[in-house]
């Protein structure tokens, strides 16, 4: 036997048995101006500015150029060997034809921005609100600051080709974990992740390699998912033949289908 408790629609939403509901109507919630503004910070209107955020994110990046995201630490200063060699790879990457993005922030960032912008190529910086603002640095001439780390996220996996990890702390590994689980679960199409910096990084690569692969936690095949080297030339033409390679496929799959649908029209 159906339900006769009264039904109640809250725009598309059917509620029934609702206990002491809601007595006014969404038009006079809105249009009271006494009503109290603690709404903004209820996770309905969180959608609407996450959803804002994409947007925006999606409107902005949509026609730049192939590009390389660059991350690493916040802390280095001019000087550094890791902030001169990020500026190298600034430099080389838009030389061979990318732009480069990056957080946005001080020290490595900072880094790859300038090298990118001392080469006249285009230097992206995805900002993120922080308790202790830091703002965009001023080698950026592309950029967007974001409320939400999932959708600054989203937009650097979307809008590049590549990852390049200089030295850094936990948000450098977050970056590199997400992207490399991304890629060994095929939720995106395998793109180049290099770790920059053989001292920094063989450690963590000793790891994997000798407590995750030598205990069968990931497979030995997934050890091919990133390289790790000293050169920022070795680390550019891998990410150019990577790049190559994925553009012929895509063009071998689209001649094989341009094939069979031929065929299917005879």
């Amino acid at each position: 036997m159906a339900p006769n408790d009264p039904v109640h629609m809250r725009g598309p939403v059917l509620v029934r048995r609702e206990k002491g509901g809601e007595r006014t109507t969404t038009d006079q919630r809105l249009l009271d101006k006494n009503q109290d503004t603690d709404w903004l910070h209820t996770d309905p209107w969180r959608v609407l500015r996450i959803q804002s955020e994409f947007v925006n994110g999606f409107g902005a990046l949509a026609e730049m150029p192939d590009a390389v995201s660059v991350f690493g630490s916040a802390r280095t200063r001019p000087g550094d060997p890791a902030y001169e060699q990020a500026v190298e790879l600034g430099r080389a990457l838009t030389e061979a034809g990318y732009a480069v993005v990056t957080g946005g922030g001080p020290g490595q960032m900072e880094a790859a921005n300038k090298g990118a912008w001392e080469a006249n190529g285009r230097s992206v910086g995805l900002g993120i609100e922080l308790p202790e603002e830091q703002g965009l640095n001023r080698w950026v001439d592309l950029g967007l600051h974001f409320r939400y780390f999932f959708i600054r996220k989203t937009m650097f996996v979307k809008y590049t080709q590549a990852f390049v990890c200089t030295p850094g702390g936990f948000g450098t590994l977050d970056e590199f974990f997400e992207a490399i689980t991304l890629v060994q679960t095929d939720k995106i199409t395998r793109f180049p992740i290099v770790l920059l910096g053989v001292d920094f990084w063989a450690p963590l690569a000793d790891w994997i390699r000798g407590t995750l692969a030598e205990q069968g936690m990931i497979s030995a095949s997934d050890l091919d998912l990133f390289l790790v080297t000293d050169s920022v030339s070795e680390a550019v033409e891998y990410i150019c033949e990577a790049h190559h390679r994925a553009a012929q496929t895509a063009e071998d799959r689209e001649d094989l289908y341009g094939e069979e649908h031929r065929g299917v029209e005879r």
